[in-house]
């Protein structure tokens, strides 16, 4: 057994009965019954992922998998394809902005090249981990991105990642991503998995202007149509237009719901990693938070048709995990009010009138 195949195995549905004692707690706290609006759906939603009525809290901790793109070459960002690695070192010397946010909340930070063109491994970048699948994707209006093989194993990247995070006491992952032109192969992979066209759900990444946005979605198109007969599951898929870095997110929705932690998904290119998870295994669902609605091209729309909520609105579109952080504070705040507000009998209010 593959340890894709042992980790989907492992997946079990989130428990009814923690839920139903983390409702009866939320009901006895000194406020009017249901006035934390979604706030108590998310301590109920916890309490039953980690299958513990208690809802007992652990660390957050954030995973940001980096890779590069061969449709770069196509001209689908605005950015050389060189800003890659560049970030990959900023990220792990702490100067992004989603090195910030860790550290602001404390959550543990894991920086992973799954497949950056340039090989630094030899002399590494500080906080960077190498679980490198590949040296970047195939350009796909020329061949598959990847092969069978290396999207698997770039899956298994994350679930391992997701593993190793829950055994350092992480019971939040929060999803974060970097690689120049892996928006164009996030619009491909949701466009395939949720029959949204591709002109919907591109955007302009990291800033086109219109002639590049009009030969983003074409590219998209192009390839789609190129790779038609190899798009028929959620694997074939990812290896025909995905990302190593995408697959790294979808193993590590997997692997975290396998470890039974609240997965928080980012923005655009992250929600096509856990559209792929979604298709493996649908029962995931209860795992994953959307973090945000990115203002990124048609995020809203995946989100719709993932019938996912997201927790904040920010208009943000950065990606590195960073609306993901921000979503995982908001979580926090929920399970701190279920933990630490007096009950009725306990500060002697009276309860509401029957």
């Amino acid at each position: 057994m593959t340890l894709l195949d042992d980790t989907l195995a492992r997946i079990t549905p989130p428990d009814t009965g923690a839920a139903r004692a983390a409702e009866s707690r939320l009901n006895s706290l000194t406020k009017p019954a249901g006035s934390l609006g979604y706030l108590e759906e998310i301590a109920r939603r916890y309490a039953a992922l980690r299958h513990d009525p208690t809802a007992r809290r652990g660390r957050g901790a954030v995973a940001v998998f980096v890779a590069d793109h061969g449709v770069a070459a196509r001209g689908v960002s605005a950015y050389p394809k060189d800003v890659t690695v560049q970030m990959l070192r900023n990220i792990g010397a702490g100067g992004a902005a989603i090195s910030v946010l860790a550290r602001r909340f404390d959550y543990l930070m894991r920086v992973v090249d799954v497949g950056v063109e340039e090989d630094t491994s030899a002399a590494p970048f500080n906080n960077v981990v190498y679980r490198r699948v590949g040296p970047g994707t195939r350009d796909f209006l020329d061949a598959a991105a990847m092969s069978a093989e290396q999207a698997q194993r770039a899956v298994e990247v994350g679930i391992d990642v997701a593993r190793e995070l829950a055994g350092a006491g992480a019971t939040m992952l929060g999803l974060g991503e970097m690689g120049i032109a892996n928006s164009t192969s996030a619009a491909a992979l949701l466009a395939t998995l949720t029959g949204l066209a591709p002109s919907r759900l591109a955007g302009r990444g990291t800033g086109l202007d219109e002639p590049g946005f009009r030969r983003k979605v074409e590219v998209i198109e192009r390839g789609l149509g190129l790779h038609r007969a190899s798009l028929a599951g959620p694997l074939e898929a990812l290896a025909a237009v995905g990302g190593f870095e995408i697959a790294a997110m979808a193993g590590a929705c997997l692997g975290g719901a396998a470890e039974r932690m609240a997965v928080v998904v980012d923005g655009f290119i992250a929600t096509a990693g856990a559209a792929v998870a979604l298709k493996l295994k649908p029962q995931l669902d209860g795992y994953l938070f959307f973090g945000h609605r990115s203002a990124e091209g048609g995020h809203a729309l995946a989100l719709e048709a993932l019938r996912a909520r997201p927790l904040l609105d920010l208009g943000m579109r950065l990606g590195e995990g960073t609306g993901a952080v921000l979503a995982m504070a908001v979580i926090e705040a929920a399970l701190a009010l279920f933990h630490e507000m007096a009950t009725f009998a306990g500060a002697g209010v009276s309860e509401k009138l029957a």
